[in-house]
């Protein structure tokens, strides 16, 4: 079976479940304001590939990520997560920890290529990023930095093949 066959039986449609984490979004958001750039970049996407996504605001606390995770890895209408925040080197930040209590197989390759295309876009600063990806319940999770930036580029590099990694998870 050639490469492109075997695309081809990757699923077409898609429902992601994207999370931000963030303290100051979690509490802009609470108040009715969506200042989640992020977050909204990752819908932009998503959708111009032709998946649908429901997204959420949590601030970057530890009881808060596992119990978002549960709930959308538990979810049988979620096809991939996808994380934005908490990836970095502050004290606040949770998210990577978290997440791989809940990883079945890491991807080490996803946070080493975001790494080196952020390096090559903006120097230094992506490499203090921790983010990472893997497999949880046959299903991809991708944690991407809260930059914008670092979103963009993490969706450049995932979108061509998420459908692909997906079919891949399931098996």
């Amino acid at each position: 079976m050639t490469s492109n066959e075997h695309r081809k039986k990757a699923p077409k449609d898609l429902h992601v479940g994207v999370i931000t984490v963030s303290d100051t979004r979690a509490a802009a958001w609470e108040e009715e304001r969506d200042e989640d750039e992020s977050g909204k970049i990752i819908q932009r996407e998503l959708e111009k590939a032709g998946y649908s996504s429901n997204r959420t605001i949590i601030p970057d606390e530890e009881d808060q990520i596992e119990e978002k995770l549960e709930e959308l890895i538990s979810d049988s209408e979620i096809d991939a997560i996808i994380t934005t925040g908490g990836t970095g080197i502050a004290s606040r930040d949770k998210t990577v920890e978290v997440v791989r209590t809940f990883l079945d197989k890491e991807l080490p390759g996803v946070g080493e290529a975001l790494r080196r295309l952020g390096y090559e876009r903006v120097g230094g600063p992506a490499l203090l990023t921790r983010a990472t990806a893997g497999v949880a319940n046959q299903k991809p999770l991708f944690c991407f930095p809260g930059a914008p930036n670092s979103v963009e580029v993490g969706m450049d590099l995932i979108l061509p093949d998420l459908a692909h990694v997906v079919k891949h998870a399931r098996e």
